[in-house]
């Protein structure tokens, strides 16, 4: 016979299925809708229409399309008609797509050479800081950027890494393991390794973090505030992408705000690209499946410009 301990279980497991970032986005669109918009729930194919239409020049057929698979799931979980589906709805969808054409954005490739730039940045900021926790934030941004970097990260698993869950192969690399990530559906479970280099480094940056941060478990990258204090819980994503623009703004790169964490995984992308890498290979790496996402991370127009059209004289 089921009782109340097993039923507390059965929502522990359905809850940890449930994605903190799926359960934020399902969150906003729903508080959009009902707060923004003013609209009520249920919803009528009507109410749905005249939202979408208000919003179709503000905001992306992409996002558009996200809020209604929202409402949709709304809808069906609390047993009511899906107004989603109904004819009007996908009309005035299709209206939108061909009025507001959308060109997804994308994140500028942080190239090998723009990275270098950042990391001198950042090693002068160490040595000449002052300031004791100030130090320790350059010496953390190091590390994110170049475990970021070599690895291909996107930013919700450089969040997600924990200290006892790296491994330090001397001379060698890392491994390290990340339970579940964006590109884990099933939540097997992903190790990956990462090598020891030469020049900027991902391994010596950090082992430089933990040992100045005197780091042992938890998270790895954690926030410090103007006062000193540790955040002992995960960064977000969004915190990562102001890191990698204020270091990118420090260092003097142009145009610091084009820059994004995903950059970081497009650079490296680039730079596999423009070393002959086959897409096999840099699929493999990264741990794309599909070859059509991979394409998306390579910008090997300049590689046929410059094999292929003579530049202008």
């Amino acid at each position: 016979m089921p009782d109340s301990k097993n039923t507390d279980l059965v929502s522990f497991y359905v809850n940890a299925a449930t994605r903190e970032h799926t359960v934020r986005s399902y969150r906003a669109a729903v508080e959009h809708y009902e707060r923004h918009w003013g609209g009520l729930l249920p919803a009528t194919p009507d109410a749905i229409a005249q939202y979408l239409s208000h919003y179709a020049d503000k905001l992306s057929s992409s996002t558009l399309a996200h809020r209604l698979a929202v409402l949709a799931k709304w809808h069906n979980e609390y047993g009511f008609p899906d107004p989603t589906k109904a004819p009007l709805v996908k009309q005035v969808m299709k209206g939108i797509r061909q009025t507001h054409p959308y060109q997804p954005k994308q994140a500028r490739p942080l190239q090998l050479e723009e990275l270098d730039t950042i990391i001198q940045s950042l090693d002068s900021l160490i040595t000449e800081s002052k300031d004791y926790w100030q130090r320790l934030r350059h010496i953390r941004n190091k590390a994110i950027l170049l475990l970021g970097f070599w690895r291909a990260f996107r930013a919700d698993e450089l969040t997600n890494i924990y200290i006892e869950h790296v491994i330090v192969i001397p001379n060698k690399g890392m491994s390290l393991y990340l339970p579940n990530s964006k590109g884990d559906r099933n939540n097997k479970g992903t190790t990956y390794k990462v090598p020891a280099l030469q020049k900027l480094c991902p391994v010596t940056a950090y082992q430089d973090w933990i040992t100045a941060a005197e780091l042992t478990e938890g998270p790895l990258f954690i926030g410090i505030d103007r006062w000193g204090h540790f955040n002992q819980h995960n960064m977000t994503p969004n915190t990562i992408i102001n890191i990698v623009r204020d270091c990118a703004r420090d260092a003097g790169l142009e145009h610091p705000e084009s820059f994004s964490s995903h950059s970081l995984r497009r650079g490296f992308a680039s730079w596999a690209d423009s070393n002959d890498w086959s897409l096999k290979d840099l699929m493999e790496y990264v741990g794309w499946k599909d070859p059509k996402t991979a394409l998306r991370y390579i910008d090997s127009y300049n590689r046929i410009q410059q094999r292929f059209i003579e530049p202008l004289k």
